[in-house]
């Protein structure tokens, strides 16, 4: 069984604090977060599933990790509004992360939910990435497209943070899984802040094992459900976004949700 480290370094490498545990670590760390500090997972184990919850204000995710060590940017100012304020916050902090238990890795879920996401090749999965960002911009990163908060009335710091395609027409999202998965329901949360925002009449999907769907969306706040024949498949693309035919050039995505199991 895999032994799991959890510890807080501070920016010039120095440790803060640092547990370690089989198969389930915690740690408290009773200071306050400076900028520069991070947040480091380590597992003698890697390509395994873990529930981690690196903030006691923010719920746990279950990942996929394909590296010995994750290394988490705790964020600061401007990279900071796009999480709740009460995260990473005050002079107490309750991390964790375990072993996923085997009901939770078999379960039909949104396997693409991953709150910790970040920039970057983190080995951690479900993991987010474009081609544009807004201004790169923390409030308009594809991270927001899969951190679990469908509030879509608005934009900008959170709750309304989205993933922004600064108005360019070849814009594209892509998930990844890390390993093999099995969906059959996909679940889009356009933003919605009309009239503000423009929207995608269409957009296409196109999957890793080579097939793709055109997909007609509707002006709306509510989430766009598509069923579908289940494939198994490691990524896929959010492309051909096509905008309707309105003022607003601002059409954005608050949240994707891919619904399935484990491959094997």
């Amino acid at each position: 069984m895999p032994v799991l480290s959890l510890k807080i370094i501070n920016e010039q490498g120095k440790i803060l604090a640092e547990h370690s545990a089989e198969d389930e670590v915690m740690l408290v760390y009773e200071e306050e977060y400076k900028p520069g500090d991070k947040i480091i997972l380590t597992s003698t184990e890697k390509d395994i599933h873990l529930m981690v919850q690196l903030d006691d204000a923010m719920t746990s995710s279950f990942v996929y990790i394909t590296k010995n060590e994750l290394i988490y940017h705790i964020p600061f100012e401007e990279k900071k509004i796009s999480y709740s304020p009460n995260s990473f916050s005050g002079n107490i902090h309750l991390l964790s992360a375990r072993l996923a238990a085997n009901e939770e890795i078999g379960n039909y879920k949104n396997l693409a939910l991953n709150v910790f996401d970040q920039h970057g090749d983190t080995g951690c999965y479900p993991h987010a990435t474009a081609n544009v960002e807004t201004r790169d911009e923390s409030v308009f990163a594809a991270r927001n497209a899969i951190d679990g908060v469908r509030e879509n009335r608005s934009h900008g710091k959170w709750p309304y943070q989205s993933w922004g395609i600064n108005r360019q027409d070849d814009a594209e999202l892509k998930l990844e899984f890390g390993r093999r998965v099995k969906i059959n329901k996909i679940v889009l949360y356009t933003r919605a802040d009309f009239p503000h925002d423009n929207w995608w009449k269409e957009v296409n999907l196109t999957f890793s094992d080579g097939t793709g769907i055109k997909w007609q969306l509707e002006k709306s706040y509510k989430p766009h459900i598509l069923n579908m024949e289940e494939k198994e498949i490691e990524w896929l693309l959010l492309n051909n976004l096509i905008k309707a035919d309105d003022p607003s050039p601002f059409p954005a995505l608050t949240q994707i949700e891919v619904y399935g199991v484990e491959a094997n």
